[in-house]
């Protein structure tokens, strides 16, 4: 038989009961103040969402949300006072019933039972410790009656069910809800309040995340006890024991698809707010579209994964020497797998045993998988006998695995590319939707605005735009044939641009040697309007001329911008010819709602923001069309099946940096793809293979169901031999050489 005083209990519940009265009139005045009950003020989180209400980002240590106590469903009362204070609403405080069957089924031997009411864990909570001590206990009592007088029993659980731990750094079971099943509390199953009300007993252990085992177990619990109490029927106790609960997994209650841009939030409010950033319950709304974000997220990943398949296995994560004995190994590989966290699908295994056709491995979930077929077919050089130590998967490899549309297994690998797609509204600066990297978890860089990186060709149409303000226009030739710039003209060596493909097409259109993306072609004109022009000429769309060269690889985007830079310069040519702002947040407020910052962005459209003719923005527009109709961007217009596509490939010196940036409607977008510590894509590899795919895909999405847009046509500009001018420039000839030097033009349309 069980010891009489095992662990104190017996001793301690009747002390509880038999000594509270004499001891609560003795020292009623060492009892702390009940004000932090009375006005009640929990730490509520920081949280961001989207414009339309999806959650993004949650920074605190406690993530808790605050509910009326008439807004909390009866079936979630129920649920949690079945188990955990049948007689709540019957005791002053302290259940004596509840104390004697606790005694007695301790001097039984039986299943042990808590004696503690909800009014006693509030008093615990908000006060004490939990150290078992006689004095602890009976100070326990005395404030449970103490709080008996001075709350009413609805306020006493409400307080309770909003400020208890249920695991997961969840406070309260209107936060449980969300992060354990991504719903508001009303919408909750009885299933699922049943798990959530047997979560107060052992909150990091038994939730449905941390052991689904003994959390589905105490469910079972719960709900026998509310069919005891006559609280549900015996078809909704069987119904509910049947259910599948859909747990999420860890930080799934989170949207994980904008944690750059939450970050840049959180970076913003704790300026602002110090540390009650994280406590005050502030709630950021930025401008951010939930379906665009997703998307563009959706769009990033599958072609970084797309260019990290075409480039080849490059071998296990990690290694480790799998112990012989069971229980330690098991220990090993959780550790292991710890450490190398999933990265949305791609997920971590350790291999058991490894052969050219089949690999057997274990998930941080314990699950053991097997690959075979076509699932190892793209990693086979590393099931060779004769593969290298470092690409050899063998057992103690730590590889990456992806779950098939087939439901098999088959080998993946985490990228090592970075890569950043940012969408603006062009009217109005607004994000649309921001991806700063492939995994924040990885890596917390966001490219998107800290990433300043060659622009290659993207740079093009800011020269040719800088070239119409001087004259030049769409159908003015250019000859595109092997140049040699003197030292004379560079200032140092002598240079000779090439084109990329090494293809010269002689006496051309400036349409068409930017659609085609002709690198001698821009220098030509780079030479006849001079570097200084055009450098001078940068800074109205947002450029930070100081990153630029003042000399003839400016044609060729030897300067440094960000994904961010580009799209705001390129909505200067979207929008008609007015510089924007981007920003990201669009309204806060706290806890109470009251309204703390609301932004109010510029009207589209003022003349004071001009930085651009609008006839230069017109003709312009229609270069960048041709881009995509004729060009090297003409994949967009080919996949999306719209006439009204803008845009411009790039790649930078030896294909360190790959770009894309476009626009249609009121949507600017750029893509950008290159290692973080710059190297060569690859010899075949250009904006248009790494980055433009990456801007359909979201685009796809973004324009769904958009009308096709025209920017209209300004006042003074006409058509010339078959191209737009300006007016004032269209003279007999001008068209074809304007600016040149006749005999300069001479030399270069014979050059070669």
């Amino acid at each position: 038989m069980k010891p009489f005083l095992s662990a104190g209990l017996c001793r301690v519940l009747l002390l509880w009961a038999l000594s509270w009265p004499v001891a609560f009139a003795a020292t009623p005045l060492d009892l702390p103040s009940l004000d932090v009950l009375t006005d009640y003020r929990p730490k509520i989180p920081l949280r961001v969402y989207t414009s339309d209400n999806v959650l993004i980002g949650e920074f605190g240590q406690e993530r808790r949300d605050f509910v009326a106590i008439k807004d909390i469903p009866l079936i979630q009362r129920q649920a949690l006072l079945a188990i955990e204070d049948a007689r709540f609403y019957d005791h002053g405080g302290v259940d004596y019933k509840g104390v004697v069957r606790a005694v007695l089924a301790d001097l039984s031997g039986g299943l042990k039972q808590g004696a503690s009411t909800i009014t006693m864990q509030l008093a615990r909570n908000f006060f004490l410790t939990r150290e078992k001590l006689i004095s602890r206990k009976i100070t326990e009592v005395m404030l449970a009656y103490k709080i008996e007088r001075e709350l009413s029993k609805d306020q006493i659980l409400e307080l309770y069910m909003n400020q208890i731990y249920l695991g997961q750094r969840a406070y309260g079971f209107s936060s449980a809800a969300r992060i354990y099943f991504g719903k508001p509390l009303k919408d909750l199953t009885l299933a699922q309040a049943a798990m959530l009300a047997g979560l107060p007993q052992a909150p990091s252990s038994i939730n449905p995340i941390a052991n689904p085992t003994r959390a589905k177990a105490r469910q079972a619990l719960v709900l026998k006890r509310m069919l005891a109490l006559g609280y549900i029927t015996e078809a909704q106790h069987k119904a509910a024991l049947q259910e599948n609960l859909h747990v999420l997994g860890e930080g799934q209650s989170v949207g994980n698809h904008a944690q750059h841009a939450a970050e840049m939030v959180r970076q913003a409010i704790y300026a602002q707010f110090k540390d009650e950033a994280y406590t005050r319950g502030i709630s950021v709304t930025t401008t951010l579209v939930n379906a665009d974000q997703k998307a563009a997220y959706d769009a990033l990943r599958r072609h970084v994964l797309a260019y990290d398949q075409r480039h080849g296995y490059r071998g296990p994560e990690a290694h480790i020497t799998l112990p012989a004995n069971t229980t330690e190994r098991q220990k090993l590989i959780e550790a292991t797998l710890q450490q190398h966290p999933a990265s949305d699908a791609l997920l971590a295994a350790v291999v058991l045993s490894a052969k050219p056709g089949s690999v057997q491995a274990v998930l941080a979930n314990g699950e053991t998988i097997e690959l075979v077929a076509d699932g190892l077919r793209w990693a086979a050089a590393a099931l060779s006998p004769k593969a290298s130590v470092a690409l050899k998967i063998r057992p103690g490899s730590v590889i990456r695995v992806v779950k098939t549309s087939r439901g098999g297994w088959a080998m993946a690998q985490l990228p090592t590319v970075g890569a950043a797609l940012v969408a603006l509204n062009n009217q109005t600066g607004a994000y649309r939707a921001l991806v700063g990297g492939f995994d924040f978890g990885l890596s917390e860089f966001n490219h998107v605005t800290q990433a300043w990186r060659q622009p290659g060709s993207t740079m093009k149409p800011f020269i040719y735009s800088a070239a119409l303000e001087k004259g030049y226009s769409p159908g003015t030739l250019v000859n595109d044939a092997p140049l040699t710039l003197t030292s004379a003209e560079t200032g140092g060596p002598p240079w000779s641009p090439q084109n990329d493909d090494n293809v010269y097409d002689g006496a051309i259109t400036l349409r068409t040697a930017l659609a085609q993306s002709k690198n001698v072609a821009a220098v030509r004109l780079l030479r006849g309007i001079t570097p200084q022009v055009a450098h001078d000429f940068l800074p109205r769309f947002g450029f930070d001329a100081a990153r630029h060269p003042v000399n003839y690889t400016l044609a060729l985007g030897t300067g440094a911008v960000t994904p961010l830079q580009m799209a705001g310069a390129y909505s200067v040519f979207a929008n008609g010819g007015y510089q924007i702002n981007p920003y990201l947040i669009q309204k806060v407020v706290d806890s109470r709602g009251t309204v703390l910052f609301e932004a109010k962005p510029a009207l589209p459209a003022q003349e004071s923001a001009r930085v651009l003719d609008a006839r230069n923005a017109f003709i312009t527009d229609s270069l960048l069309r041709e881009v995509v109709t004729s060009g090297t961007g003409a994949a967009a217009s080919n996949r999306l099946a719209r006439s009204d596509l803008a845009g411009k490939t790039g790649t930078s010196s030896d294909a360190f940096d790959g770009w894309f940036a476009g626009y249609s409607g009121s949507t600017t977008a750029v893509a950008w793809m290159g290692f973080d510590e710059p190297r060569s894509l690859g010899a075949r590899e250009f904006g248009s293979t790494v980055a433009l795919p990456i801007w359909i895909d979201f685009m796809r999405t973004s324009l769904a169901g958009q009308p096709l847009h025209r920017m209209p046509q300004p006042a003074g500009v006409t058509q010339a031999q078959g191209d737009w001018v300006l007016e004032e420039f269209q003279t007999a000839g001008g068209v074809w050489r304007l600016d040149l030097d006749p005999l300069q033009w001479l030399k270069d349309l014979f050059a070669g």
